[in-house]
């Protein structure tokens, strides 16, 4: 393949993406769905030409952490907080925590009934498929009213952020005990401090940056510092969705000293390009991760009926799990958020960040594949009835 080739190809990559997301605006079909089967379509033509290609998994871990840091931290920049916010983002973490503990304890329950292993290995293989993806969720609420926008963007962050402490903490404690306990408690103490610190330095390092080259650097400062954290098993995705909640709400601090320190005249300008910025590098990365990931999927092994079936039986408890909260706690706008629960890049990424030996055979990439298709699908139903509805209300 020669290198105008793979310009051509990866040029034209974009440009597919850019029309899923016209497509995806007006019909509320994910356009992350029609990038998985652009993947797919392009697998199957390989294969018929019998060409040969680069083995892409090993690029498909890094290219999905580097989309969730810049997805999550493109929808923290959206965020702006006010007290009256407190009972939305409060609803939204116990939705996350709740939900995502009992969808955990449901699919290990299914997984060992159709593996017959360990309690242990069935549990660490359940929470991928137990997270909601903000990088499909939140791009896919755009059209909604503003407090189930915001809901949705709070929970699905903090589901991701739950669930990758949940996944650390099940990987490295295969034996629980008090002291595991302690030591979460003292990881997220560390996060939470250094969250802070980090915060405000970097702010800071905006306020001083007088080279035209700056909000990349401030981007690879971040991922540099979540790669770090993550590679320690912190919860550093906490960092991420902290700093775009503190730049955007920065200019609500009224302490006399830190106004004068931090901020300064083009912030509102800055942040402003910052979140374009972060919102067209996300579109790449999203963009390439979803194309490969439906690349790399063996999609012969659908025709397993297995797979259908218990993929089948995890969508209903997903699904059954989340109306069922909703309509107990949440009680509002229910229909359009109850389908907004879809599994994606994070499910992935933890999938594969799982350690071969913790890994089983009966529970692959297909079984994945038809849980991310499934949501993604029933999502997209979800939201053309409602908008369908709501038209028709007015």
């Amino acid at each position: 393949m020669t290198t105008y080739t793979t310009l051509i190809i990866l040029s034209g990559l974009v440009i597919f993406s850019y029309l899923f997301d016209l497509v995806a605006s007006k019909t509320k079909l994910p356009s992350v769905l029609l990038l998985l089967l652009l993947g797919i379509g392009l697998r199957l033509l390989v294969d018929n030409l019998h060409l040969q290609t680069f083995n892409f998994l090993r690029i498909l871990p890094t290219l999905g952490t580097v989309g969730l840091i810049l997805i999550v931290f493109e929808g923290s920049l959206e965020l702006k907080y006010d007290r009256e916010k407190n009972k939305i983002i409060k609803g939204a973490f116990f939705s996350a925590f709740f939900i995502l503990l009992a969808t955990i304890a449901c699919i290990t329950f299914i997984i060992y009934q159709v593996t017959d292993k360990e309690l242990y290995l069935c549990l660490v293989n359940a929470v991928p498929f137990s997270v909601i993806s903000s990088a499909i969720a939140i791009p896919s609420v755009a059209g909604l009213g503003k407090k189930s926008k915001e809901f949705i963007i709070y929970e699905s962050s903090f589901s991701d952020i739950l669930g990758i402490i949940i996944f650390n903490f099940a990987v490295s404690n295969p034996h629980i005990s008090a002291s595991s306990f302690a030591t979460l408690g003292l990881d997220m103490a560390i996060v939470i401090i250094f969250s802070v610190i980090a915060c405000i330095f970097l702010l800071y390092l905006m306020g001083r940056i007088s080279h035209h080259i700056k909000f990349f650097l401030i981007i690879s400062i971040l991922i540099l510092v979540y790669a770090i954290g993550q590679s320690h098993h912190l919860s550093s995705l906490v960092l991420i969705l902290a700093f775009g909640l503190f730049l955007n709400n920065a200019d609500t601090i009224r302490h006399a000293w830190f106004r004068t320190v931090f901020l300064y005249e083009n912030l509102a300008k800055d942040l402003s390009q910052l979140h374009q910025l972060s919102a067209e590098s996300a579109f790449i990365i999203r963009t390439f991760f979803f194309v490969i990931f439906g690349f790399t999927i063996n999609i012969y092994e659908l025709n397993n009926q297995n797979v259908l079936v218990n993929g089948f039986l995890i969508l209903l408890s997903i699904y059954v799990i989340r109306f069922v909260y909703l309509l107990l706690f949440r009680r509002e706008n229910v229909m359009p958020e109850g389908f907004v629960t879809p599994r994606g890049l994070i499910s992935i990424l933890l999938y594969y960040n799982l350690p071969a030996s913790m890994k089983l055979p009966e529970i692959g990439t297909s079984f994945l594949f038809v849980v991310v298709l499934g949501t993604s699908l029933i999502m997209s139903i979800g939201l053309m009835t409602s908008k369908k509805k709501i038209s028709e209300m007015h």
